[in-house]
């Protein structure tokens, strides 16, 4: 089966995309910009994060976010959170998925085809965008980063007040959409 540069590109996008997985739920560390972190305000108030990398969607990010919130209420010994401040950033940036972009550089090595006139066409010859007749590619990846300010309290939620949640029923109901680091290999 013969490839062409535009199908050997796609492939190639998809095995690199098939190693990347989803930001799991854990801290920030120095050496990860992805996770969770936390800034104490006051003895009830907090500020709560959650950054995912490129693969890591929007919702996974916010449901961590409010995931980590729950947590983080019941370890302070409360029952209910109120976000009083929330908002997502988004990050995106454009790659150029050139299938002929080598260990060359700028320069591609390309076939120089001339008939008996002196015309031809090559690597300086040909349209930088068009190479045997294939487009480049581009491709926008974006990045997530949730964060609110919340505001703990003792005992049950004010069910009339749509910023409060109930702790224990958040880590219920997104417990099972929390996806842990894996363990490392011994």
């Amino acid at each position: 089966m013969k490839l062409t540069p535009h199908i050997a590109g796609l492939v190639l996008a998809a095995a690199l995309a098939g190693c990347a997985t989803t930001t799991a739920y854990q801290a920030k560390t120095p050496t990860s910009a992805q996770g969770f972190t936390e800034t104490k305000l006051e003895d009830n108030r907090f500020r709560v994060s959650f950054a995912g990398n490129t693969v890591t969607s929007r919702e996974t990010v916010e449901t961590f976010l409010l995931y980590r919130a729950a947590e983080l209420t019941l370890a302070q010994g409360f029952d209910t959170f109120l976000v009083v401040d929330r908002h997502t950033d988004t990050k995106s940036r454009t790659l150029d998925m050139d299938p002929w972009h080598g260990p060359f550089g700028g320069w591609h090595p390309d076939w120089n085809i001339y008939d008996g006139y002196g015309f031809g066409w090559g690597p300086y010859w040909s349209d930088p965008h068009l190479r045997f007749g294939h487009s480049r590619e581009t491709v926008t990846v974006e990045k997530f980063q949730a964060q609110a300010e919340i505001l703990m309290v003792k005992g049950p939620k004010d069910a009339a007040d749509p910023k409060a949640f109930d702790a224990h029923s958040v880590l219920a109901n997104l417990g099972p959409k929390v996806v842990r680091p894996k363990p490392p290999l011994r």
